[in-house]
């Protein structure tokens, strides 16, 4: 972390973020249809007030960057809004219109962007839409700008990197739940946005929480090194897969010099492993990745810009940035692999690793939504798993039940209460949090417990330079005080879940299976997926849910999913599935002995107690 030591006077990044300032909105609130705020450009405009003492120097620095809003000029036809939510939409011009790359999270914002892009630069229809890669930042409001109906009777190609479609729905879909009600903590969503609440996430403020809409890509990239040309725009592109998401690409403006790195090259170190849950990403593979956009790409570019952040310009600078990006991850996989085949654990290695100067002294490898302890964790578990060797830990009791076995050997919870206060004042905030998630584990009514857990959460918050690691504490702290928030955005939405081909919803069926209440149940359904030209049979044996397509076998049920019902369906309403075209044929009475062993997941679990 810096000190007060660190160039703070340097104003460069602050040049950067200004640069191209064309114009932003008068009402700084955005809304749906309801008249509901689903973002507020202004929520953060604290920051440009002096720096307190409940935040990090370095991340108010940082947050006071990313909260910059409007239309920016990045160069000659290419523009972007910043600031309407947690990532960036860049409007590159064409001969008859505009090329809208990565539109934003919600379908509200996306509309208010382009709305402030079309203020400044006219009425031009949209002629190409581009996904970088495969989170929802990207894509989600793509129905802001464009229809399907426009992408069918204009045929507007919808470009994205190969498997787009199907890691844009699974990560939602399998594990959405967990991931949502975790991304409330992460991005700090029931936190005021003050100095003593939320600041930002690091990577940009926070996540809007409109409409979240899908439109199916047209056209696939396949290979690095495709080029395609869109509306009189040429560009060349670089397949990134499984980096910073399991789908990715990069690609140039070869005319005007213009690269764009989606979210592998962005002014922070980013996660391996997101706080909210994911996949450990492969910092070996990101890093090859970015060796690679430097030599295809570095001397060709002017300038660089990303789904995130501010733009960097000048040959020399951006071969300079992404030399840096690619070391930052590249030291920190080979450093962590190192020490790992020396014996020690994640754990450890986290805290024996430090960047070399070279690196730790530049902003934008600083850890405002990464980290290197938790990156170097990820990288360990990647390699080796949750077990660290040490036969002890192999079989530990669950968190409720140590808890109460160390309250107990500790003395009571009083006692625990006392000595974690003593810690806190010694200023020892990590032992103080880990001795009172013991008694709140243990005593969840403990209210000194809990009010002093709260107080210690708050402080490691507003020590943090991590964003997200200030959310997850302060968020902690507001759930003891004030009980569990929830999850405020939808993990999935209905766009999503109408594109899901038929093995992906069955997969998500069988992870919803309640096992021990389905052992006694045997069920054999055919269905029919007119759109997909696909049939399935599906068995549920032994708890078990499986699919084979054009099974053979007897079944006692044939049920006929058009593409508009499957959203009904997989929300359990056999009601609404009808009224959209779900047909039964046979006894019916085996898809409701199917929907009742369905057990969905609870968005609102507790994290912070048991």
């Amino acid at each position: 972390m810096p000190d007060s030591g660190f160039p703070y006077d340097d104003r460069t990044d602050f040049a950067d973020a200004d640069r191209g300032f064309v114009g932003t909105v008068e009402d700084p609130a955005i809304t749906d249809d309801s008249g509901r705020v689903v973002w507020n450009c202004d929520a953060y405009a604290f920051l440009a007030g002096d720096r307190p003492d409940t935040v990090h120097p370095s991340l108010w620095r940082q947050s006071g960057l990313v909260a910059r809003h409007g239309l920016y000029e990045v160069t000659d036809g290419i523009y972007q809004v910043r600031g309407f939510d947690l990532s960036n939409v860049t409007f590159v011009e064409g001969d008859t219109g505009v090329i809208v790359i990565d539109p934003l999270i919600s379908v509200e914002t996306a509309r208010a962007a382009i709305a402030l892009y079309r203020a400044h630069r006219g009425e031009r229809p949209v002629t190409g839409v581009i996904y970088t890669h495969s989170h929802v930042d990207h894509f989600g409001g793509v129905r802001g700008v464009v229809t399907p109906e426009d992408v069918a009777a204009r045929r507007t190609p919808v470009i994205a990197p190969e498997g787009f479609l199907e890691h844009a729905i699974a990560e939602n879909v399998y594990a959405g739940t967990a991931m949502g009600r975790r991304a409330g903590y992460m991005y700090g969503a029931a936190l005021d946005r003050d100095a003593r609440g939320g600041v930002g996430a690091g990577l940009g403020q926070t996540t809007s929480t409109g409409t979240v809409s899908l439109i199916p890509p047209t056209v696939d990239i396949t290979r690095t090194g495709q080029e395609l040309s869109v509306d009189g725009v040429r560009m060349e592109f670089q397949l990134a897969p499984d980096s910073e998401a399991p789908a990715e690409m990069h690609f140039l403006f070869p005319d005007r010099r213009a690269l764009c790195m989606a979210e592998n090259a962005t002014h922070t170190l980013h996660n391996l492993l997101t706080l909210r849950g994911a996949l450990v990403r492969d910092p070996h593979g990101w890093a090859r990745h970015l060796t690679h956009a430097i030599e295809m790409y570095a001397d060709r570019s002017d300038v660089l810009f990303a789904s995130h952040h501010w733009p960097t310009w000048g040959a020399e600078r951006i071969r300079t940035f992404l030399g840096l990006q690619r070391d930052l991850y590249a030291y920190l996989h080979d450093q962590t692999v190192r020490l790992l085949n020396k014996g020690y654990t994640g754990a450890e290695i986290a805290e024996l690793i430090e960047l070399p100067p070279a690196l730790a002294n530049v902003w934008h490898t600083h850890g405002y939504y990464g980290s290197v302890s938790h990156n170097v964790k990820a990288i360990y578990q990647r390699y080796m798993g949750w077990f660290d060797g040490v036969p002890s830990r192999l079989w530990q009791h669950p968190p409720e039940q140590a808890a109460r076995r160390y309250v107990d050997a500790m003395g009571g919870a009083d006692l625990v209460v006392t000595r974690a206060r003593s810690a806190a004042d010694d200023g020892d905030l990590r032992w103080a949090a880990q001795l009172l998630d013991h008694v709140v584990f243990a005593e969840p009514k403990h209210q000194a417990g809990r009010a002093l857990l709260a107080d210690v959460l708050d402080r490691l918050g507003y020590g943090a330079e991590n964003g997200t690691w200030r959310n997850f504490y302060l968020s902690g702290a507001r759930e003891l005080r004030d009980g569990n928030f929830g999850t405020p955005t939808a993990p999935s939405s209905p766009d999503m879940i109408a594109q899901l081909p038929p093995e992906m919803f069955f997969d998500s069926v069988a992870v919803q299976l309640d096992g021990p209440r389905a052992w006694s149940t045997d069920l054999a359904i055919r269905w029919d997926f007119p759109d997909h030209g696909a049939a399935y049979r599906t068995t549920l044996h032994n708890g078990v849910f499986t699919y084979v397509r054009d099974g053979a076998g007897p079944v006692s049920l044939t049920v006929r999913v058009p593409r508009a019902a499957l959203g009904a369906l997989a929300a359990g309403d056999l009601d609404a599935a009808r009224s959209a075209g779900l047909t039964l044929d046979g006894d019916e009475t085996a898809l409701h002995g199917l929907l009742a062993v369905i057990d969905p997941g609870d968005s609102a679990f507790n994290i912070v107690e048991p």
